[in-house]
């Protein structure tokens, strides 16, 4: 599979998938791992899905790149989420304020645990096109190294000054909801209809969905969720290379919207 800033370019979300099913955790995760997948992203916001991932990292935990976040107002619960994140994982590789709550008061304290090395590199959130304009804000500072955002044929608002803004500040980018939430990925077209993409290693319209959003060079991850071992597997295929030319990637776009 690729690389690119973060790693191997498809990872792994826990958003509505294994919650605090550890059994489950660890035949996604391993699924995953075994295909080539090594960052994982969660978040106090998804129930049981941290701990659950610990337990599932065991024996991985030096191989994985642990994606994670801070959703919380106070600066004191953050920081007792963060202690148990230490326990969960050792140390975060990427700490990230989630949906822009409270960056600015968060950001003192992550950014001296940064320096500690319990931390390894910022980042910043959200998932709504109504706080982008935020977004901007909080990266112009220059003090967040990453930046998590919806794409996908149906939500491309990013790429309007976003991304633009991610690369000229070498920010690297997690994309998340590439599937569109399952939504787009279940409309899926008829299998002569991707024929097309097979020469770029495309057998599953999630690849292609997939393979549509890292064939733009500012992605650095997409992080599709799943509970099932095998499209774990499935969408880490996505990862080779060759990407999609302008001609592919609309083809791709013309299928999602039939």
């Amino acid at each position: 599979m690729e690389q690119r800033r973060l790693g191997p370019v498809v990872g792994l979300g826990t958003w509505n998938t294994f919650g605090g099913d550890a059994d489950l955790a660890e035949r996604v995760v391993g699924a995953a791992f075994e295909a080539g997948t090594r960052v994982v992203d969660s978040s106090p916001m998804y129930g049981g899905a941290e701990a659950s991932l610990a337990v599932a990292l065991q024996g991985r935990r030096d191989e994985a790149v642990v994606a994670t976040k801070i959703w919380s107002r106070s600066v004191e619960d953050g920081q007792a989420h963060f202690a148990r994140q230490l326990g969960w994982f050792g140390r975060v590789d990427v700490e990230q304020v989630h949906n822009l709550v409270g960056w600015r008061e968060h950001l003192p304290w992550l950014e001296a645990e940064r320096e500690a090395g319990r931390i390894g590199r910022l980042g910043v959130t959200h998932y709504d096109r109504s706080a982008f304009g935020e977004l901007e804000e909080a990266l112009a500072t220059q003090r967040f190294e990453t930046l998590q955002v919806p794409l996908n044929p149906f939500e491309r608002d990013c790429e309007e000054r976003l991304l633009p803004l991610a690369e000229e500040l070498g920010v690297a980018v997690i994309v998340m909801r590439p599937l569109g939430q399952g939504e787009l990925a279940r409309r899926a077209p008829a299998h002569e209809e991707l024929e097309p993409l097979a020469a770029f290693g495309v057998r599953t319209w999630p690849q292609a969905l997939l393979k549509w959003a890292l064939s733009d060079p500012r992605v650095d991850v997409v992080i599709p969720a799943t509970r099932n071992p095998e499209h774990a597997r499935e969408n880490a295929e996505a990862g080779e290379p060759p990407w999609l030319g302008a001609e592919e990637r609309r083809l791709v776009e013309r299928l999602a919207a039939a």
